[in-house]
């Protein structure tokens, strides 16, 4: 059986080689394994009138090219929905990116707004400063007087009708719990005030006092005013001036302290070792205080800086020896920040004052309606020891110091001759008109303050650092 197969494929394959001659590659033999995996010879010759035959089954090699068809279909949807998935984030990436574009140009257009609003306002502030140049070398034109009406009956010296701006008004103790300002208190202009407290200058009957050389007594005279130096730049048109009288260590007697005040942020204190050095303009330490200074109220006493912190009613002792804050504490009830100055203006709402009688703030309350508040304080603590209302308008008055516990006040800062023209005597809470010469040289006096130990008044006048020599007396 195995012989006759073997001899029946000798000659098919015998055959196949004869018709090659003449076929050459229209046969072909063919060897592959059958279902059942045992080898199987086939011969296939093509077809001279058929191109092509439906295929009646598939082999080996047609599964696997079905299997590699099945492969190349599963990637080619994968890469397509890759495509798609790339397509959705990159039209989610451009409506980001044009979102960004649009509120970039819509920023641009913010800060080119910007840009011109600050261009505008620093073309406002080149045309006010112009202008606060050219007021200030106009001389000023003051008004007519106006009319005062004299009704006031609680407060009559001893001759002459009363000032209609002094109210007679009981002392007062600390205590006052009003609110900080009162719609019903109308105070006008620092031009018609200073007007109306020359106006209302009446001469005082002083009986026979004599001048005393050492201890307290009444004020009788104000020398001429004693330029030592005057202020280099716009910064020291206002400022204060002092000398410790009751100095400590590391600083001497000899020791002055100046603060030019013009600024939004008043923080410098200059100190120079002699009244010479100041003369010259070489100081010889600069402190730079924690806090902003408020206008030109600050003394120094015991060794600290006492002084107003800038928009508030906060009263700061400032150490000079450990170049720090040693006290801090707000006076009860105080205006401040342009409620109750001087006739000046400058914010001078809360002044300091030292005499032989220790430390004192001179002030308004809304309580009070304008009227200077004298409070004493604890020098250490700041606390408010005893407090008195005056009646006497702060609005009213240039400005005003303490000697041996009487407040006195100056009628007019601008006034080449003008007059210390009231006082208030803390011991027996009682006030009066007075009229003690005062001189102006400057014309703009923005700061006066008494030094107990050399027994003079220190001011600042239009950047003039000036000194007065004063004399007191008792009565016979």
């Amino acid at each position: 059986m195995i012989s006759s197969t073997m001899w029946t494929l000798t000659i098919v394959w015998i055959s196949s080689l004869l018709m090659s001659t003449q076929a050459q590659a229209t046969a072909s033999l063919l060897r592959g394994n059958d279902r059942s995996g045992r080898c199987q010879y086939s011969f296939t010759v093509a077809s001279p009138t058929e191109a092509s035959c439906p295929s009646v089954g598939s082999g080996p090699e047609m599964e696997s090219l079905k299997s590699r068809l099945g492969v190349l279909e599963v990637l080619v949807a994968r890469l397509a929905g890759g495509e798609a998935q790339r397509t959705v984030a990159g039209t989610g990436l451009q409506e980001a990116y044009n979102q960004a574009m649009g509120e970039k140009a819509q920023l641009q257009q913010d800060k080119d707004r910007l840009s011109q609003q600050v261009a505008d306002l620093q073309k406002r502030v080149a045309e006010l400063q112009k202008e606060a140049e050219r007021l200030r070398s106009r001389p000023c034109q003051q008004p007519p007087p106006p009319t005062i009406p004299q009704h006031d009956t609680g407060l009559r010296p001893a001759a002459g009708p009363a000032p209609s701006h002094m109210v007679s008004r009981p002392s007062r103790t600390q205590g006052d719990t009003s609110s900080l300002r009162d719609p019903s208190w109308q105070y006008g202009g620092p031009g018609y005030q200073e007007l109306k407290a020359e106006v209302a200058e009446v001469p005082a009957l002083t009986p026979g006092l004599t001048e005393v050389t050492t201890g307290c007594g009444e004020l009788l005279y104000v020398g001429e005013p004693v330029t030592h130096r005057k202020a280099d730049s716009i910064a020291g048109k206002y400022g204060v001036w002092m000398q410790d009288s009751e100095p400590v260590a590391p600083y001497g007697p000899g020791m002055v302290w100046r603060i030019d005040s013009v600024g939004s942020e008043v923080r410098q204190l200059f100190g120079y070792e002699d009244m010479e050095q100041l003369s010259r303009g070489f100081p010889t330490k600069v402190l730079l205080l924690p806090e902003a200074v408020e206008s030109t109220g600050a003394t120094m006493y015991r060794g600290s800086l006492y002084y107003q912190r800038r928009r508030s009613r906060t009263l700061i002792r400032y150490d000079l020896a450990s170049e720090s804050v040693a006290a801090r504490r707000d006076l009860p009830h105080a205006g401040f920040h342009g409620q109750f100055p001087y006739s000046w203006g400058g914010y001078t709402d809360i002044d300091f004052a030292v005499d032989e009688e220790g430390l004192w703030v001179i002030y308004s309350t809304n309580k009070a309606k304008g009227a200077i508040v004298v409070s004493q304080l604890d020098p250490h603590s700041l606390e408010v020891k005893r407090s008195w209302e005056t009646n006497i308008r702060k609005t009213t008055v240039a400005n005003a110091f303490l000697i041996c516990g009487r407040l006195y006040t100056v009628a007019s800062y601008t006034s080449p001759n003008t007059t210390v023209n009231y006082s208030f005597d803390t011991a027996t809470s009682q006030s009066k008109a007075i009229s003690v010469p005062f001189k102006n040289r400057h014309r703009y006096n923005s700061m006066i303050d008494y030094n107990p130990t050399q027994r003079k008044l220190f001011a600042w006048d239009n950047f003039h650092m000036v000194s007065y020599d004063i004399r007191l007396g008792k009565k016979q």
